[in-house]
């Protein structure tokens, strides 16, 4: 295993999909002595999830942090949202809405 500083941008982190655990190479497993920056693919193959305990064959990528979701083929369809990061469609959805709400409150003033 290598311990060099790698930028977390590129490291793909690996969902569980019985438990949701998400491995995160840039912050690394503590339960099981494993150091920031280790990359999934160079993890021991005795290691298991530290939440539901099931193996390495249980995990799926789920890609760099901070990269858009969903398929990269889909990527140029719609209007541009599928680009998006998801803290960037959150911020859409939910200040799109809060918006709306001001422009529903705004018509009280209206008599």
């Amino acid at each position: 295993m290598t311990n060099q500083a790698v930028d977390p941008k590129t490291l793909d982190r690996y969902e569980c999909k019985a438990c949701g655990y998400v491995y995160e190479p840039e912050k690394g497993d503590d339960k099981n002595d494993i150091a920031a920056g280790i990359p999934f693919e160079e993890l021991p193959a005795n290691w298991r999830c530290p939440v539901c305990g099931v193996r390495q064959s249980a995990f799926q990528n789920i890609g760099p942090k901070g990269t858009a979701s969903g398929f990269k083929s889909n990527y140029g369809y719609g209007f541009g949202v599928n680009t998006l990061t998801p803290t960037q469609k959150n911020l859409l959805i939910f200040g799109g809405l809060a918006l709306g709400f001001l422009f529903f409150l705004s018509l009280y003033g209206l008599q």
